[in-house]
Formats: C-alpha cells, structure tokens, sequence
C-alpha cells in the first residue's frame, strides 16, 4: 500500500522538487500540498494522510505550530520535517518528528527516509478509540495556552483582538500575530464569557476592547472592525445583533 502523502511547503519550486523526488519511489503517493500553515491544517483536517512533509518556516504560523496543535489527534501522520535551517532539529524531534531533512535533499537520504517511515507505520498498533476526556478545573489566571514555534505560550487575555475557527481549528488574533489553540471556540466562549469577549458569529469571538467601528449591514446584521494589522472586519450574525448592542448600551 502506498503512503498517502502531503508536501508542505510556502516555495513553489521546493515543493515542486520534493514531488519530482518523492514521484521516484514507489511507495509513495503524493495526493496534496498546501503553500502555507493553514492550508495545511484544512487538508489534514480532511483527509486521513500517512506521511507529511513538512517545511518549518513559512509566513504567518511554523511548520513546528502546525505539528503541535496536530498532537491532540487520534492518529497523527508520520511527520518528516524539510528546512534550508538545522537549528531547529532538536525541536522538531522534541515534536516526535520522524526524521528531519535539509534542503537541498539528497534522494538517497529522502528514500532511506521513507523506509523509516514504513516500519514506524507497521509497527504502530491499531489505533483504539481514546478514552473520554476527563473536565479539569481551570484557573482564571487571565491567560489562554496557544502554540507558537513548537512552544507553547500563554497569551495575555487582554492582548487578544479575536478569536475565528475554520474547519475545527481554534485561531488566536492579536493585533500583529496569529496564534493556534487546542481550545474549541465553545470552550474559549465560556472561559471568556465574563470578560469583554463576545461571541457574535459560530465562527468568532471578539475582544469588544479592540473593535473601533460598528457597520450596520443589510438584514439588522453588523461588521466589527478591529484593531488588527490581520483581517480588520469581523462578521456579526443577526441573532448575536441584539446581545452585541445591549453590552455596548446602543
């Protein structure tokens, strides 16, 4: 059976080249590729894959961020990461990376790689159903875990501009970076519930702090515009209308 494969990678030209490489080994079938961080998690989202390749630094969201919020799932794909950079070795296996490849790619070094990849897989047990997750207390501490690089940082409540998900991935905005969780939006609206946040569309959440504009749309609905070097324009659903104004006393 051939490894269902994804290249991840924000150069043309590398991914281009790891696919003409991959293309010789027969055991590989390479069936994606994503050009950045949140491509990337939409397609892993998607599709059960068996092999990742994956570069580390991409604008916006790391190779290393996506890895790390891919810990929490049942059957995490075997990870091999790709870099013109070696400093990051030791995170990346900290990440139980498979191997970790440096550009440009020797082909005999990728197919011994690949091998790697095949007795890891065979050896793994099936996978069983995880056990339900037990409710933990949390402290207020007026922080939210969010992962950044392969760390994990606990960001400042109040320096959140807003909060968005796609596809089941949790992303965290400030006003100049962006940031994944492992928090679900629901999770995240009941821990925020007494600040300033908001939850004014299924998929944000919204620090009322930041918003500097409030557009009325068509249909009693509203755009939030935010302080925000990101998206700056956040959705209001016609139902979240009314609780939106009755915080802001309009």
């Amino acid at each position: 059976m051939k490894l269902k494969t994804l290249i991840v990678d924000d150069e043309s030209p590398a991914r281009l080249e790891l696919r003409y490489l991959l293309d010789k080994i027969p055991n590989v079938q390479v069936i994606g590729e994503a050009a950045n961080a949140t491509e990337a998690l939409e397609l892993i989202k998607a599709l059960n894959y068996d092999l990742i390749f994956m570069d580390i630094q991409m604008p916006g969201l790391s190779g290393l961020d996506v890895v790390a919020a891919l810990k929490e799932m049942p059957r995490m794909p075997a990870v091999v990461f790709v870099t013109a950079y070696s400093e990051h070795a030791v995170k990346a296996f900290e990440l139980d990376a498979v191997d970790y490849l440096v550009k440009p790619i020797d082909e005999d070094r990728l197919s011994h790689t690949v091998t790697k990849v095949e007795k890891l897989l065979t050896s793994q047990p099936a996978a069983s159903k995880p056990e339900p997750a037990v409710q933990k207390s949390l402290i207020d501490i007026d922080r939210i875990p969010v992962e950044s690089r392969g760390k994990t940082l606990l960001l400042t409540i109040k320096d959140i501009v807003y909060i968005s998900s796609r596809n089941d991935i949790v992303f965290v905005h400030t006003s100049d970076n962006t940031y994944i969780t492992r928090f679900t939006l629901k999770t995240l609206e009941e821990r925020l519930q007494s600040k300033s946040f908001l939850r004014v569309h299924r998929g944000y959440i919204v620090n009322l702090r930041h918003v500097i504009e409030i557009v009325p749309m068509y249909g009693r609905s509203y755009i939030l515009k935010v302080r925000c070097n990101q998206n700056n324009e956040i959705p209001v659903s016609r139902r979240r209308g009314q609780r939106l104004k009755a915080m802001l006393g309009m």
